[in-house]
């Protein structure tokens, strides 16, 4: 049996991250359960060929670990996300691809298995991705930062 060289670890778990703002994204426009939307991506997403484009491969236990904790601790993350952004702009107010990424990022900060400035610079690779000419990324970072400085303080020091 082969193990996954560090390279491709990380981009396993980059991946992960990806699919869970995407499945987060899906849950919150479908109205569909996570169990349905986790059960659809790790059946016929990760790792799938779909109309010839080859989607990653991707952890699988990250990619559950950020959806769980999404869901069951939803309103936490999004009161911590709106102590973060402006006053005038909740959270309901923005972008529903940025508040699926605040989501899975706020989780990913809650379950404190990465450091958060790891977790902060891969969503920002991910909000890239959603956003490559905007400026967004920019703003991901902002309100990461301010988020990861509330939820454990002592980390970002």
């Amino acid at each position: 049996m082969t193990h996954p060289s560090q390279e491709n670890k990380r981009r396993m778990k980059s991946a992960a991250r990806l699919y869970a703002v995407q499945a987060l994204f899906q849950m919150e426009a479908s109205g569909a359960t996570v169990d349905e939307v986790r059960h659809q991506f790790e059946a016929h997403r990760m790792g799938a060929e779909i109309d010839g484009v080859a989607y990653s491969e991707a952890n699988v236990t990250l990619f559950r670990d950020i959806l769980e904790e999404a869901v069951a601790r939803q309103a936490k993350i999004d009161q911590t996300t709106d102590k973060a952004l402006v006053a005038k702009w909740p959270i309901t107010r923005i972008d529903p691809t940025l508040r699926a990424l605040f989501r899975a990022a706020g989780a990913e900060l809650l379950l404190g298995k990465a450091p958060p400035r790891v977790v902060i610079n891969e969503f920002v690779e991910v909000a890239k991705a959603f956003f490559p000419e905007g400026r967004e990324p920019g703003f991901v970072n902002a309100v990461l930062d301010h988020m990861a400085r509330e939820i454990n303080p002592d980390s970002m020091a």
